[in-house]
């Protein structure tokens, strides 16, 4: 049986009133892989909590957004050698008892990164109705610049294997990342696929994306995805080490 290392990503920015829920959940359900809880600069007591628990967490020392806490994940999963990593956000969304499915298809190498959507079956929280507006908003204009449909592009419950930790440790979108990052890869020629979830509606507190900043995200999305779609691309293939594959010039 070959070992496959995995480390599941959480960012969290002031959860200190769902990490405790999501973290008793990550020990009964997914106890045999690496945790590690980055801190986004939290105001609360995020940090200090999962401590508590016995899990590691890096302190970023300001607040960087999803996208920065996301890269400073993947730069550890990067240097620390793992096979597979998770991101599981720190709101309690995400349900890590479907984490087994979620990699499965990057253990049987069918997939470079896989996506768990919530609208393949339809259960369970399903987003307001504004942002669902906006999934398929994304949707929509991921499948038209692509040709390629991804259901739920937003999703931030993700993994991805050796290839992509590589890519994502130097190339990973600033703040609100999921969109962007999936135009990237897959022009980069990896492989997505989505597999259904089911996630839950935040118990408490308020996400990132909230009232002006709803408008910021649906102007920057779709222009740094514009911007992505512009830019000379040879569809290199990462290796682990995060060097191109031999004889691929550097066209990004």
């Amino acid at each position: 049986m070959i070992y496959i290392d995995i480390l599941v990503i959480i960012p969290a920015f002031n959860e200190e009133q769902n990490i405790i829920g999501l973290l008793d959940n990550i020990r009964k359900d997914i106890s045999q892989f690496d945790v590690l809880v980055i801190n986004d600069a939290s105001q609360d007591n995020t940090s200090f909590l999962a401590k508590n628990m016995g899990f590691n967490v890096i302190d970023l020392p300001i607040n960087l957004g999803i996208g920065g806490a996301m890269q400073t994940g993947y730069l550890f999963a990067y240097y620390h050698h793992y096979d597979i990593a998770v991101q599981l956000d720190g709101d309690g969304q995400h349900d890590p008892q479907y984490i087994d499915n979620l990699i499965k298809p990057l253990i049987s190498k069918d997939a470079d990164m896989v996506i768990g959507s919530r609208f393949i079956v339809g259960e369970g929280f399903q987003s307001t109705i504004f942002r669902r507006f906006g999934i398929r908003f994304f949707e929509k204009l991921i499948s038209f610049l692509t040709g390629q449909r991804f259901s739920d592009p937003t999703s931030g419950f993700r993994a991805c294997n050796k290839a992509v930790i590589a890519y994502f440790a130097h190339h990973y979108p600033f703040d609100y990342p999921e969109p962007e990052s999936l135009v990237s890869i897959y022009r980069k020629g990896f492989k997505i696929v989505e597999i259904p979830v089911v996630m839950h509606e935040r118990k408490a507190g308020r996400s990132s994306i909230h009232s002006f900043k709803i408008i910021y995200y649906m102007i920057k999305v779709p222009l740094a995805i514009l911007i992505e779609m512009l830019k000379k691309n040879g569809k290199e293939r990462y290796m682990y080490d995060g060097t191109k594959a031999t004889g691929i010039s550097n066209n990004s």
